[in-house]
């Protein structure tokens, strides 16, 4: 087979490559009060990339670079959600960042670790993955450690120990692989591991696996969503809980796909997405942070968004399930933080009360957010889990799509300790808290509207999610 390389099939990656590069030497040469020419370059560069991923998707679906980076439609469709889910992390954080000492390196972060991201769900080789995995970590630890203070830092360190043992798990299943295959692209894979020792090669997909959790923030890899949720920036706390993952599903499922079938891959992806949806609701119960509670709930929803990379290769909703949910999650999330940026002195649910009447577009927004989070129509996640529900249940997880809608209901109690507040009478004497952020309410407001629209209108995007997956 002629090897292809294309520089231009990666024009997406490479606008955001540039423009972290920029917005970074702009930040050293700029003085403080001209610091926002960053925050202009990063804009410039995602909707680069955003325009070039449009393009991408019109365009022939191939491999380059020797096999090891497809152009298809899932690496098409996330590429285009992490340029949108960017674009409203930077609106959120226009007013959190404005004039603080470290406004151009946080810009420049977001865009390698987005970069990251991007490149993972379009690697179609293991070395390429295992790189990609740390362009998109490293930058983590120093946005979540941006923050001063005690809490910060210890979510930092947190992050930064289990992305470092998940790291070189991931490693370690990478040459294990190679070694009973004998190669490291997925196209060359899919037919060598067939004949290797099923033990081996269940060792290799477990510890990828592993790393790839960490990415998505499920188990066993979980650990530091709630900390870095609770303890970041608000622009940075919903930007760790969103765009990580979608890089990271989509490589689950491209790997799991090259897998062969003397290992039973669906039972281990099936085992996680229950262990994952289970202990994130449980925990998100006993939470009174708001922030804290989000991120208990991120780690839910990589149980859901799990279902169809359980059954991948095995439902034709796998992968445009898998790639809808995805979508919904990301605006819907970030809907749901951007409130609580919005608000930042309110740090328990408690404090939430009388929000209905006070500011009735965040209450609005807010509750929009969160019973879409649940599943709730005519919102998109409702859409995305209805159709990722079929697909286990269509490729054999009959088991798993039940323990699914019962962690789906038991998600609207702890939801509703938030909801019930924003409509309670304000306390007389409560004292009056700060206006809220304008940047985050006008986020908060176009995230939610978002998720809605592509709700009622997935019957117009499915189409466009139902493309051919590429090794």
């Amino acid at each position: 087979m002629m090897m292809r390389e294309e520089p231009l099939a990666l024009l997406p990656e490479i606008f955001l490559l540039l423009g972290a590069v920029a917005a970074l030497l702009s930040g050293s040469f700029l003085p403080r009060d001209r610091q926002w020419i960053a925050r202009v370059i990063t804009i410039v560069a995602l909707v680069a990339s955003g325009v070039a991923a449009m393009a991408g998707l019109a365009g022939e679906t191939r491999a380059v670079f020797g096999f090891t980076y497809a152009v298809d439609t899932p690496t098409g469709i996330a590429r285009l959600v992490i340029v949108v889910a960017t674009l409203l992390v930077v609106a959120l954080a226009t007013e959190e960042l404005a004039g603080t000492p470290r406004e151009s390196e946080t810009y420049a972060l977001l865009l390698l670790s987005s970069l990251g991201a991007m490149a993972m769900a379009g690697a179609s080789d293991l070395i390429v993955l295992a790189v990609t995995f740390l362009l998109a970590s490293i930058p983590l630890y120093a946005l979540i450690g941006m923050v001063r203070g005690r809490l910060a830092a210890e979510a930092a360190l947190k992050t930064y120990l289990l992305g470092a043992l998940l790291g070189i798990t991931l490693l370690l299943g990478v040459t294990v692989l190679y070694g009973v295959g004998g190669v490291t692209t997925y196209a060359e894979l899919v037919r060598r591991l067939v004949n290797a020792p099923p033990a081996a090669v269940a060792l290799g997909l477990v510890a990828v696996l592993g790393g790839l959790m960490f990415k998505a923030g499920g188990v066993p890899g979980h650990f530091w969503v709630p900390d870095a949720a609770q303890a970041a920036g608000g622009a940075v706390a919903a930007f760790v809980t969103t765009v990580p993952k979608i890089g990271a599903l989509v490589a689950a499922y491209r790997l799991l796909d090259a897998m062969p079938d003397t290992v039973n891959w669906p039972l281990l992806v099936g085992v996680i997405a229950a262990l994952s949806m289970t202990l994130g609701n449980l925990a998100a119960y006993a939470q009174t942070d708001p922030r804290r509670l989000l991120g208990w709930s991120t780690v839910s929803q990589v149980g859901y968004l799990l279902l169809p990379v359980a059954v991948a290769g095995g439902s034709d909703l796998a992968l445009p399930s898998l790639l809808l949910y995805a979508t919904a999650y990301a605006l819907t999330n970030i809907a749901a933080f951007a409130v609580t940026a919005a608000l930042p002195d309110r740090r328990d649910l408690a404090s939430y009360r009388g929000l209905a009447s006070e500011r009735p577009v965040l209450a609005g927004a807010l509750v929009v957010a969160l019973l879409g989070l649940v599943g709730t129509p005519p919102t998109a996640v409702f859409v995305g889990k209805l159709l990722t529900f079929s697909a286990a249940w269509d490729g054999g997880l009959a088991w798993l799509a039940v323990v699914a809608a019962i962690n789906t209901v038991a998600s609207l109690f702890y939801f509703l300790r938030w909801i019930a507040p924003v409509f309670r009478p304000a306390v007389p004497a409560q004292p009056t808290t700060a206006r809220p952020l304008v940047w985050p309410l006008r986020t908060a407001a176009v995230a939610a509207s978002a998720t809605i629209l592509v709700g009622i209108g997935s019957g117009v995007l499915w189409p466009l999610l139902d493309g051919p997956l590429v090794r």
